[in-house]
C-alpha cells in the first residue's frame, strides 16, 4: 500500500513549482490580480465571439452565395447556349463578382471530397440545402478565391467566387482590439499599481535605513489611506525609540558624569591615609568604579547623536590596527578591497578597537579580516586565546558579565566591552556574532549589511 507522502508529493511538488514561477513582488502580484481576470475575460469573449457571432455571420454570407449559385441554375434552365447564356455570365460577373462558366457534357467525378476548413464545412452545407445537386468546392487552387462547381443536367457550371464573400472583415477588427484595449488596459493598471506601490517602496527604504542607523529626513506619508497611515506610524514609532535612545544615552552620561566628582575626593582622601590591607581594598573598589563609570560614557558615547557619514572602511580599519600596533598588540591586518559604506565613524572605530582590545586581552596573536560576502562587510577578529564556551558566547554580551569573576581589572575588565561594541554594530543594522577561531582561539565576527 502507498504512503500518503508518496501520493501528496507530486502534488507538493507542483505547489512548489507554482510558487517559484509566481511574481514575489506586490507589483508583480497586483498586476497578476489584474491580468488573469481579464484574460479569461477576453477568452471567454473570444470564445463566445467564434462560436456565436462569426458562426452567423457565415453561414449567412455562405447561405447568400449559395442563393447566387441557385439563381444562376435558375436562369441558366431555360436559357440555349449561346448569346444569352454569355449575357447571363456578364451580367453575374457585373453584379455578383462571380466568374461563371460552362462546360457541356461534363461529368463531376464520383469520388467524395471531404471539406476542408470551417468554411468549406459552412458553405457545404449551404449548397446542400439550397442549391440540391451534386457540387465540389476547391479554395486551394487559386488564392483569395472558392471555385464551386456544380452538376446539371447538360454539364458542370463552374463559378469562382471572390473569397472574401465568406470571410469575415469583423474577425480581424475584434481580435485587434482585444489585442488593443487588453494592451491598453495593462498599461493603465501598471502605472496605477507602480504609484500604490511607491510608497509602499518608500516606507520599506525608510524602515531599513533607520534600522542601519541612517536618517531619513525626507520621509513623508504618501499614497493610499492605509499607506499614509502605516508611514505616519512608523514616523510617531521612529521619535519614540528616537526619544527613548537620547534620554537614556542623556541620563548614563549625566550620572556617569556626576558620579565622578565623589569618587575623586574619595581617591584623593584615601591617598591621604596611612597605607593598610583595608585601604587597599578601598583603592581596588573605587578603581573598579572608575572603569564602570568609563564604560558607563563610552555606552552613552556609542548611543550618541553621531551622524553616519560615508566612510573607507578599508582606511577605517587600517587606522584601528595601527593604534592597535603603537599599545604594543601583535596584530596582523588584510583588507585588499575598498569599501564606503554610511557609518557613524568614532563609534563603528570603538566597536572594533573593543574587540582587538579583547582579542588581545586573551590571547598573543591577533588577526584582522575585512571582506566582502554579497551585500554585508564583514570584519573578522581571531585570537590564540582559550576561548568562550559555547554556552556562554551570548552571555558575554550581557553588561557587566564577566569570565574572569574576580575584582582584577586587568584580566576581567568592566564586562562592558562586548556589549558596547554589539550595540554600536546594531545600530547600524548588524550585528556580531562569536565562534571558534580556526587557531584555536575566538573568532568575533562583525557583519553590517553595505
Amino acid at each position: 500500500m502507498a504512503r500518503l507522502e508518496d501520493i501528496y508529493r507530486p502534488a507538493r511538488t507542483v505547489r512548489i513549482a507554482i510558487k517559484r514561477a509566481l511574481p514575489r513582488g506586490l507589483l508583480g502580484r497586483s498586476l497578476l490580480i489584474i491580468i488573469v481576470p481579464l484574460v479569461i475575460l477576453q477568452v471567454v469573449s473570444g470564445i463566445v465571439f467564434y462560436d456565436r457571432h462569426w458562426a452567423n455571420v457565415s453561414r449567412h454570407r455562405a447561405n447568400a452565395l449559395s442563393g447566387d449559385v441557385a439563381m444562376l441554375l435558375e436562369l441558366l434552365r431555360d436559357v440555349e447556349p449561346g448569346t444569352r447564356q454569355q449575357a447571363v455570365f456578364e451580367m453575374a460577373h457585373r453584379t455578383l463578382d462571380l466568374a461563371v462558366r460552362f462546360e457541356p457534357n461534363d461529368i463531376l467525378p464520383n469520388e467524395t471530397v471531404k471539406p476542408r476548413g470551417n468554411l468549406q464545412k459552412t458553405l457545404s452545407r449551404s449548397l446542400e440545402q439550397i442549391v440540391h445537386r451534386p457540387f465540389t468546392i476547391d479554395s486551394q487552387s487559386e488564392p483569395r478565391r472558392v471555385l464551386i462547381a456544380v452538376q446539371v443536367p447538360d454539364g458542370v457550371l463552374h463559378v469562382n467566387a471572390n473569397a472574401e464573400r465568406l470571410i469575415s472583415s469583423t474577425t480581424k477588427i475584434f481580435i485587434m482590439w482585444m489585442i488593443g484595449t487588453s494592451l491598453i488596459l495593462f498599461g493603465v493598471a501598471t502605472i496605477f499599481m507602480r504609484n500604490q506601490v511607491s510608497p509602499l517602496r518608500r516606507l520599506a527604504s525608510a524602515a531599513e535605513n533607520f534600522g542601519k542607523g541612517r536618517d531619513t529626513p525626507n520621509f513623508s506619508p504618501s499614497g493610499a489611506t492605509e499607506v499614509r497611515q502605516a508611514a505616519s506610524a512608523f514616523m510617531s514609532m521612529r521619535d519614540r525609540i528616537q526619544r527613548q535612545i537620547q534620554q537614556r544615552t542623556e541620563m548614563l552620561a549625566g550620572v556617569s558624569h556626576d558620579l565622578r566628582t565623589p569618587l575623586t575626593r574619595m581617591k584623593l582622601q584615601l591617598a591621604m591615609l596611612q597605607g593598610n590591607a583595608e585601604i587597599e581594598e578601598l583603592n581596588s573598589d573605587v578603581a573598579a568604579m572608575e572603569g564602570m563609570i568609563e564604560g558607563y560614557l563610552n555606552f552613552a558615547r556609542g548611543e550618541g547623536s553621531e551622524t553616519p557619514v560615508l566612510t573607507d572602511a578599508q582606511k577605517l580599519l587600517d587606522d584601528v590596527v595601527h593604534d592597535a600596533r603603537r599599545n604594543g598588540v601583535e596584530i596582523t591586518f588584510e583588507m585588499e578591497e575598498a569599501i564606503e559604506l554610511p557609518l557613524a565613524r568614532n563609534a563603528f572605530k570603538r566597536s572594533l578597537t573593543n574587540l582587538i582590545d579583547n582579542a588581545a586581552r586573551h590571547g598573543e596573536q591577533v588577526s584582522v579580516l575585512g571582506q566582502r560576502n554579497g551585500s554585508v562587510l564583514e570584519f573578522i577578529v581571531d585570537d590564540d586565546g582559550p576561548g568562550i564556551p559555547e554556552d556562554m558566547r551570548e552571555e558575554v554580551f550581557r553588561p557587566f558579565f564577566r569570565l574572569d569573576q574576580s575584582r582584577n581589572l586587568a584580566t576581567g575588565g568592566t564586562g562592558l566591552g562586548l556589549s558596547i561594541a554589539r550595540d554600536i554594530v546594531r545600530t547600524h543594522g548588524g550585528d556580531i556574532t562569536l565562534s571558534d577561531a580556526p587557531s584555536g582561539g575566538l573568532r568575533a565576527t562583525i557583519r553590517v549589511p553595505i
